[in-house]
């Protein structure tokens, strides 16, 4: 029992991070060495007033595949055929009552 009260304390006593000093170096809080000012996505500086962005080759098809997938999606999937087990044994009731004649 005395074995597992002081394990934890001497893993924690004999941990050095690698690299030595986080704070002599600069931690991950500490101030950076950016040279542009932060707050532009993806790094792009927005084009002047007046003119608008120009697109890049990969934009276009990329934003014509979402547009393509969404219309299947929201044209095909409501029109596809009733398939399911309930439908089926709906429709099959109905029939085999319209045969007994009820």
């Amino acid at each position: 029992m005395q074995f597992l009260r002081r394990l934890p304390t001497g893993a924690l006593r004999n941990f050095k991070p690698r690299g030595g000093d986080a704070h002599a170096k600069g931690g991950f809080w500490s101030e950076g060495t950016q040279e542009k000012a932060p707050g532009y996505i993806f790094n792009e500086t927005p084009p002047p007033p007046g003119q608008a962005r120009k697109w890049e080759a990969w934009e276009a098809p990329w934003y014509a595949t979402f547009l393509a997938a969404g219309l299947l999606l929201a044209i095909g999937l409501p029109s596809r055929p009733e398939s399911s087990m309930v439908h089926f044994a709906h429709k099959k009731a109905k029939q085999e009552l319209a045969e007994e004649g009820l």
